[in-house]
């Protein structure tokens, strides 16, 4: 009986529906966090009855045929890139990223990272990084004796200093964008790795054609919609439900075949 095993393709892929809002919810208040949504294709199909083949010697043509489908598969689990909300922080070293644009991050490992997390710190050495120290491209240094730091729209550092009137420019931050942002890897910890499917990143100068702005003192909240991310958990609840009933009445069935003398 074919139900038992389809069913069962169909409570496989509800459940990784599941693991994944659960993901979503609770990165909902991750910075910069991307919701994702599970995708399925149905699969392989059983021809009983081939359509279009001949069902007669005058030429005649089979016009629909049987085909019993096998089940259902995840085929991605997609990335929405769209922006999230900006809130303000009143922290100079909090930025974030209004439009296209991922801040560039070097690994421990001297890999190149990305990330749309812009709550940034500073090193015991003065350099911008990340929370977990990493540094943040091109490696700018703030003066110790820096008394106010202001990033503009176009990622141009400037720093006053003690006893001057006039701010100095201690670096330019630029951006990367990828021509398919869903093809990058997650990485975790907010950042992400260029992969053959993203594409190679182009990076540019923030406010410039193609790149997004930083806005100093903001970050970028997640994506998710709690109340959307609610009523898709509802519906894979249900459908989970669903295929469950199927194997329950396969298994009645099979029941009723067995006492059959």
């Amino acid at each position: 009986m074919r139900a038992l095993n389809i069913a069962a393709t169909g409570m496989l892929a509800q459940q990784l529906n599941v693991e994944v809002i659960s993901n979503n919810i609770a990165n909902m208040n991750t910075t910069a966090y991307k919701r994702q949504r599970a995708e399925f294709q149905d699969l392989l199909y059983q021809d009983e009855r081939r359509v279009g083949s001949s069902s007669s010697d005058t030429g005649t043509i089979v016009p629909s045929g049987i085909q019993l489908g096998l089940g259902v598969r995840t085929a991605a689990v997609y990335r929405m890139t769209g922006q999230g909300q900006i809130i303000t922080t009143e922290n100079s070293l909090d930025l974030a990223i209004q439009g296209k644009g991922y801040f560039q991050v070097t690994l421990p490992s001297g890999e190149t990272a990305y990330t749309r997390a812009g709550s940034l710190q500073l090193s015991p050495e003065g350099q911008i990084v990340t929370a977990n120290g990493y540094t943040v491209l091109p490696g700018i240094t703030i003066p110790n004796d820096a008394i106010d730091v202001t990033v503009n729209s176009s990622g141009q550092v400037e720093v006053t200093l003690a006893g001057q009137v006039q701010p100095q420019t201690v670096g330019q931050l630029e951006l990367a964008t990828f021509p398919n942002e869903v093809g990058l890897q997650a990485l975790g910890d907010n950042l992400y790795a260029e992969t053959p499917a993203s594409g190679n990143p182009t990076t540019g100068v923030p406010g410039s054609t193609g790149f997004g702005t930083v806005l100093q003192g903001f970050l970028e909240t997640s994506n998710v919609d709690v109340v959307q991310e609610i009523t898709n958990l509802i519906r894979a609840q249900r459908a989970y439900e669903m295929n469950s009933k199927v194997i329950e009445t396969s298994d009645q069935m099979l029941q009723t075949m067995t006492q059959l003398h």
